[in-house]
């Protein structure tokens, strides 16, 4: 067993003391979207400092605990917080909890963040789902040996971000009258925002929206074999030439507006699985 196998081992079977059942769907929730863990039921809460190998968030807005219990009747596991390569941890930290889910029995992967607007049409507080995303962030989770028992050396990553997924959440937004717009995340190292000019080149590169996560998380479940589906909350607009100066607290009250719609979608679509 690979050093790796046996901290994702050491944390399962730690997990598993407090809770036996084995979630169908794990959660990663972003910068000021933490408040979806009050439609979790019969839950219980594991601070990450108590899970042995799990790193600890340094961020606002990331409350660092491991919410287990029900969703819409469907058993969950969601990180109240995540982590960033930002921060210090390197990227198989980063990862880590993913690893972890996908031990614990979880077969899709939730991923909502706060993100930065590079399209025209974007407005503060709107809804994009991912469908693709651009990897401009300096190291890779997989760099390494491979562990062949996690996953494939060379991943397919033609569909990272479930296509089925994607289609049932625009019927969920549209039957419950919610705008929904569906672009590329570009991810990138932060923890700077970004200036003007790399707002224009991402956009042109492709990028709809920009945000210092997600993507790591979103390679090493397409390594596990895990569906995903991704959401991104505008919480400011970079594109834009008139004064734009972006600060956390604005894009924590931003999520905070937003979230309604965000959790309605993702109770949905696990009441569907």
């Amino acid at each position: 067993m690979s050093e790796l196998t046996a901290k994702i081992t050491t944390a399962k079977e730690y997990i598993s003391k407090f809770w036996e059942e084995e979630p169908v769907a794990g959660i990663i929730l972003g910068s000021g979207l933490g408040n979806l863990i009050q439609e979790i039921e019969r839950s219980i809460e594991i601070k990450y400092s108590d899970i042995p190998h799990f790193p600890e968030s340094t961020v606002e807005g990331h409350s660092g605990k491991l919410i287990l219990g029900y969703m819409q009747g469907k058993p969950v596991v969601a990180m109240a917080g995540r982590f960033h390569f930002y921060e210090g941890f390197s990227m198989k930290e980063v990862t880590f909890p993913v690893r972890v889910m996908k031990a614990l029995g979880i077969h899709t992967l939730f991923i909502s963040n706060a993100a930065g607007g590079m399209n025209p049409a974007f407005k503060v507080g709107d809804l994009m789902i991912i469908r693709d995303h651009i990897n401009l962030q300096p190291e890779h989770p997989l760099r390494g040996k491979n562990e062949d028992t996690l996953g494939p050396r060379f991943p397919d990553m033609s569909e990272p971000y479930s296509r089925a997924l994607i289609t049932a959440a625009n019927k969920i937004a549209a039957d419950n009258n919610i705008f929904l717009h569906s672009g590329v995340y570009v991810g990138v190292q932060g923890p700077t925002f970004e200036t003007r000019a790399e707002y224009k080149y991402m956009h042109i590169i492709g990028g709809d929206a920009v945000g210092m996560s997600t993507v790591p998380e979103v390679i090493v479940a397409a390594h596990a074999g895990l569906k995903v589906f991704a959401m991104s909350v505008i919480t400011d607009i970079g594109i834009r030439e008139e004064e734009n100066v972006i600060t956390h607290e604005e894009v924590l009250a931003a999520a905070k507006e937003a979230e309604p719609k965000l959790t309605l979608i993702f109770s949905e679509l696990i009441r569907q699985l």
